[in-house]
């Protein structure tokens, strides 16, 4: 078994759709970033690839390169998944939280799951995905932008 964290920042701007684990949540500002800025995918992308030793989003998929300009992270979290089947390792269980002040995300949490589950390639029990707010404290609480921490559980596969 191997263990895997995560953690993604960015800021909330006008103009931007508010995508979060493949989801497009109603707001009135979204993640600004060179992707689409999803907060929580790159948080889980980043517990994979360290639970697999296989660096970080950054290193993979550079805001430098404008190949990822606009990229749906679903997309990069489908690449990743490729790179750790690779290692000989599955997903045994993915647990993340998004720290945002507003909208709600609790209506939104359930279609966030089945969406990662999918990119991920296990079932939907295995995929837990959790929200707070910043308590009206920091960059979260002032609605500046959004965090999502990651911890994922990799898993040999079996034959």
């Amino acid at each position: 078994m191997r263990i895997g964290h995560g953690y993604d920042v960015h800021r909330l701007v006008e103009g931007r759709p508010l995508i979060l684990g493949g989801v497009t949540v109603p707001a009135a500002v979204g993640l600004d970033g060179h992707s689409d800025a999803d907060v929580l995918t790159h948080a889980i992308i980043d517990a994979l690839l360290g639970a697999a030793a296989l660096g970080d989003i950054g290193a993979l998929f550079p805001d430098t390169d404008a190949e990822w300009k606009g990229a749906d992270s679903i997309g990069l979290l489908d690449a990743v998944m490729e790179k750790v089947a690779e290692t000989g390792y599955a997903v045994g269980n993915v647990d993340a939280t998004v720290v945002l002040q507003r909208p709600k995300l609790r209506p939104h949490v359930d279609a966030m799951r089945q969406r990662l589950a999918g990119a991920l390639r296990v079932g939907l029990g295995q995929v837990s995905v959790k929200a707070t707010t910043g308590e009206g404290m920091g960059f979260v609480g002032t609605g500046e932008g959004a965090a999502a921490h990651a911890v994922c559980l990799l898993v040999a596969r079996e034959g």
